[in-house]
């Protein structure tokens, strides 16, 4: 990570994984606004969270990470940051749906310890800065 501080979002309806990714950004030094819904991430955006990334789920009860990608761009929501779906579902078309919705990465939570989690999102938002 650069020296920069970086914010990070994180949405998922799972309060335990969303602790624990919470914990473990903020360990890095990251600012960290954890939401448990889409409607709590979407006003963290409107308040002026200002997110360098994005992380969220795609299954969720009320709505999904789709609504989610599909809300932020209809209002302008998150434009600057990097958006990464973090999911326990492996199908492509899945993936190919979250990208074509703004996405730039997906990230399967089984193959990933959460430490690398914390990595690769630091890499995509180092490199979506550079660019």
């Amino acid at each position: 990570m650069t020296d920069a501080k970086r914010s990070v979002l994180l949405v998922d309806d799972d309060k335990f994984l969303l602790d624990m990714y919470a914990m473990k950004f903020s360990q890095e030094g990251y600012t960290v606004h954890a939401s448990l819904s889409v409607s709590d991430a979407i006003k963290a955006l409107m308040e002026g969270f200002p997110a360098d990334a994005i992380v969220f789920d795609i299954t969720m009860p009320e709505q999904d990470g789709f609504a989610f990608l599909t809300k932020m761009r209809g209002d302008k929501l998150g434009e600057k940051a990097v958006k990464i779906a973090l999911s326990n579902q492996s199908d492509d078309s899945e993936k190919a749906k979250a990208e074509s919705l703004g996405a730039e990465h997906y990230i399967i939570k089984a193959n990933m310890l959460p430490s690398e989690v914390v990595n690769t999102v630091g890499t995509y938002i180092a490199d979506h800065s550079a660019s």
